[in-house]
């Protein structure tokens, strides 16, 4: 095990957490969330598809913001539902990482919300700016998008304990999570 993983939240017993959570690296949580990106787009798209005929939409303009909406708490129970209950996503599970509370503690509900508040700093601002530029293209909106993803993950580097700057705002802090066996040959 590598020095920051000695440090880093594992599947120990139940009540037992470290009180200093070390971040895996940063290559490993992007993979992580670009995981987690494919997956929703099921999600989403199921959920779409469910909104559409429900709410009879004819085409994508139409009641766009009761899609907005939906798809909004859809994920926020996704997220919030998983992160309290397990601690994970179906991608966070994949790569070894688990979401807790900065001192290791598993994450209420309440910092859960907050952070899945406060995570709409991957992609609010530079959709904000694309709006207020009017970007003639959507490759200009996914360039500018793509780019502050970029530096935004980049930022975590800056932070005493590799965390991102979300995750140090709401308390909480994302770990490595081992099995606690190998996997049978």
């Amino acid at each position: 095990m590598s020095a920051p993983d000695a440090a880093a939240v594992d599947d120990g017993p139940a009540g037992a957490h470290d009180s200093r959570v070390a971040a895996p690296p940063l290559v490993r949580r992007m993979a992580a969330f670009l995981y987690e990106g494919v997956l929703l787009f099921g999600v989403l798209g199921v959920t779409a598809l469910v909104y559409g005929v429900l709410a009879h939409q004819t085409s994508g303009i139409e009641k766009r913001t009761g899609l907005i909406a939906v798809c909004f708490l859809v994920l926020g129970v996704y997220f919030i539902g998983l992160w309290t209950r397990a601690g994970q996503t179906l991608a966070m599970k994949t790569w070894h990482l688990r979401i807790t509370a900065a001192d290791g503690a598993p994450l209420a509900p309440y910092r859960a919300l907050a952070r899945y508040l406060a995570a709409y700093v991957w992609f609010l601002p530079p959709l904000a700016l694309a709006s207020a530029l009017r970007l003639p293209s959507a490759w200009a909106i996914f360039g500018l998008v793509a780019g502050w993803i970029v530096l935004y993950a980049l930022a975590a580097l800056l932070h005493p304990r590799r965390q991102f700057w979300h995750d140090a705002l709401c308390g909480t802090a994302i770990g490595t999570a081992r099995p606690l066996a190998p996997l049978p040959q």
